[in-house]
């Protein structure tokens, strides 16, 4: 039995950004400490601030006035803001840094009276945000290639596109392809909005499937990013499975295979990884673990420090 560790390991640089914001609120102010939504789509690090007492809501209404709040990594639509400052509360601002560019890109094209076409997961938290901002009435949402068909805007008008940051790749091109074939005036952004951490995952679990007999990603089951790296590995022949944690792995899969993939998401600790392979280990005592090096590992977002 030989284990082959994705390149991408631990968290991306958005998610530890954002942890790292709550870690030092909890340190500068102590509790209680709301935060909007989960900070990151993982259950066990979630879990674990809940632990702590830090408090996570769904509505700001339950929020008491003058309260310390956090809005997680996915970003929020610019009502929310103005909710809180109605509210009193004092809030920072987690958004990751890549979908903060996403939200520049939605005001840029609303500026200019673009119809803009934002795919993704409707209901997902990042794109709910960053429909907050584009104007209504030009803003059209899909989440798949036949949806451009449904597409109720004239082919001669100028249309642009922005992405939700955790989507695949390969999917999100095909859609591309087809709005460009429709609206010969097609603009997007001047780089995908397909983030570096989502890009290198879903490539490096690519290279897994080229030898790997079975895939295992590590990660929630709400985690987009997460999901798709089950899909990518699916899609190209090779059995694959996602467990949230060691316990959720059943490693009567693993009987007839000899060499495992094994990937996470950009919101895994790396702790997480660890375990599975542990447990996998336990069953197969002579197996060999290979490992390479991180491409992310010098990519860093900084944290500003908090004032008492």
């Amino acid at each position: 039995m030989e284990i082959f560790l994705a390149k991408t390991q631990g968290f991306c640089a958005g998610v530890a950004s954002a942890i790292d914001i709550v870690e030092l609120a909890l340190k500068t102010y102590g509790s209680p400490l709301f935060v909007y939504h989960d900070i990151v789509h993982n259950t066990s690090v979630v879990n674990d601030m809940k632990a702590r007492g830090i408090k996570f809501v769904e509505d700001l209404k339950s929020v008491p006035p003058g309260s310390r709040i956090i809005f997680s990594a996915h970003g929020i639509p610019p009502d929310v803001i103005g909710e809180a400052r109605q509210r009193h509360l004092k809030f920072v601002d987690a958004t990751c840094p890549l979908v903060t560019k996403v939200h520049k890109e939605a005001v840029k094209f609303s500026d200019q009276k673009v119809d803009t076409v934002l795919i993704g997961h409707v209901g997902h938290q990042e794109l709910i945000g960053t429909s907050g901002y584009v104007h209504p009435g030009l803003l059209h949402i899909i989440e798949k290639e036949e949806d451009v068909d449904l597409l109720d805007i004239d082919p001669q008008k100028t249309v642009a596109y922005l992405t939700q940051t955790t989507l695949s790749v390969d999917e999100t091109k095909v859609i591309i392809e087809k709005l460009k074939a429709k609206f010969p005036k097609l603009t997007g952004p001047l780089r995908s909005d397909i983030c570096y951490a989502t890009q290198n995952r879903q490539d490096a679990v690519k290279d897994l499937a080229g030898f790997c007999d079975i895939i295992i990603i590590c990660g929630s089951p709400h985690s987009s990013n997460s999901n798709r790296l089950r899909e990518t590995g699916e899609q190209l022949g090779v059995e694959s499975y996602i467990v949230d944690t060691a316990a959720e792995l059943d490693c009567s899969i693993l009987r007839t295979k000899q060499r495992v993939g094994l990937s996470s998401g950009a919101s895994v600790p790396r702790y997480l990884v660890d375990e599975i392979i542990g447990k996998i280990k336990g069953f197969y005592p002579g197996a060999v673990v290979h490992e390479f090096s991180n491409p992310e590992k010098n990519i860093v977002f900084p944290v500003l420090q908090f004032k008492k």
